[in-house]
């Protein structure tokens, strides 16, 4: 008896034996086969022409946010570097080229002339690809459009802020700002800021140049590098500062998804051959959109006729209020970014009670990084 309970005990112990020998097996092939397929992914993602296709999208979309330094550690910081100026020097080039009129505005529905159709003023549908959802509002009469800035000052105003307090149809986020700290105090714009007809804010000085996003007293969207003394005698009414302006004379601007400034939250702004102006406005950093690229947003135009097209800020500033509600999904955990300009959209826009809030400041004392 004693014998077999001592081979009983020796067999479950052999059998424990091999089960712990074969679980050791099992994690010992399933780390093998982990680190062989880590190695071909590493050899893939920095070896192959694919891989590295991958890797400069991904370095891209990080120079877009407030992390640009992470990416240096998908190209190096040589490269990073080199990276970003080449697409500054890009936009800057791709700013030069002189518009030809292709736009014709039609009579403002105010004038007594013939009208074949009349436009809905605002119309807003949903557009989408495969890493992103956004909308395209289209704006019949550009002339109805403002640009409005910040009540008071110190520091930006949300969007929709802007909207009910100045009574506005329609608000989308407008131009760049200095956030040294990646805060989000957008009380100080970059460039120049214009609103009817007068020159709000500008920091380059009468001769200087500037990338700009406007629309003169035509109606006409006007967009690229221009001295701002030029401007004026153009006479354009609404402005901000931004980059790049990717459609020109109807001519896309950007050649490949490649060349399409990463991936992020996108708004742009086009004009269409008869004069309506569209906003793209797109969501991303998020589960339901990740984002667009520039090309993306070109292709998006250049299908529903635009012949001029340009970049506005975007990322966390990306946002879209209609009828006082927020119509996107703003990429920040906190909601909308206060910014120091914004499109908006007015019945009446020069009644809209829009007052210069930086008039009377030496903006040279500005401090950004203070609220």
């Amino acid at each position: 008896m004693a014998v077999q309970q001592t081979a009983s005990v020796q067999s479950r112990l052999t059998s424990k034996r091999r089960k712990r020998s074969a679980g050791a097996s099992i994690i010992l092939y399933t780390f093998l086969t982990l680190s062989s397929f880590s190695v071909i992914g590493l050899c893939w993602f920095f070896l192959t022409s694919s891989g590295s296709t991958v890797r400069l999208m991904m370095a891209d979309t990080l120079i877009t946010t407030q992390h640009r330094d992470w990416a240096k550690y998908l190209i190096g910081s040589t490269e990073l570097q080199k990276r970003v100026e080449a697409y500054w020097k890009q936009f800057d080039e791709m700013g030069n080229e002189k518009d030809k009129g292709i736009v014709q505005i039609q009579p403002s529905p105010n004038v007594k002339t013939p009208v074949i159709e009349k436009k809905e003023l605002v119309k807003i549908e949903p557009i989408s690809g495969t890493n992103f959802k956004g909308q395209l509002v289209t704006i019949s009469d550009p002339k109805k459009l403002r640009i409005a800035v910040p009540e008071k000052v110190g520091k930006g105003e949300k969007v929709s802020s802007m909207v009910k307090r100045t009574g506005a149809i329609l608000g989308v986020n407008g131009g760049g700002f200095i956030d040294p700290n990646w805060e989000g105090n957008g009380f100080q714009p970059e460039g120049i800021v214009m609103s009817g007809g007068k020159i709000f804010y500008n920091d380059k000085g009468m001769n200087g140049t500037v990338q700009v996003v406007g629309i003169d007293k035509e109606g006409r969207m006007i967009a690229g590098k221009y001295k701002v003394s030029e401007l004026v005698e153009m006479g354009v009414k609404e402005a901000v500062s931004f980059s790049p302006r990717f459609i020109v004379n109807g001519v896309g601007q950007i050649k490949s998804q490649a060349d399409g400034w990463g991936i992020a939250p996108r708004t742009s702004m086009a004009q269409t051959k008869d004069g309506s102006i569209l906003f793209a406005i797109i969501d991303g950093r998020q589960k339901h959109s990740i984002g667009a690229t520039l090309y993306d947003v070109q292709q998006i135009f250049l299908a529903h006729g635009a012949v001029t097209a340009a970049n506005l800020d975007g990322g966390a500033s990306t946002v879209l209020v209609h009828n006082n509600d927020i119509i996107n999904k703003p990429s920040s955990e906190y909601g909308e970014r206060y910014l120091p300009t914004a499109w908006l959209l007015y019945d009446h826009p020069e009644s809209a009670p829009i007052k210069n809030v930086w008039e009377g400041l030496d903006i040279s004392k500005i401090d950004p990084s203070k609220w």
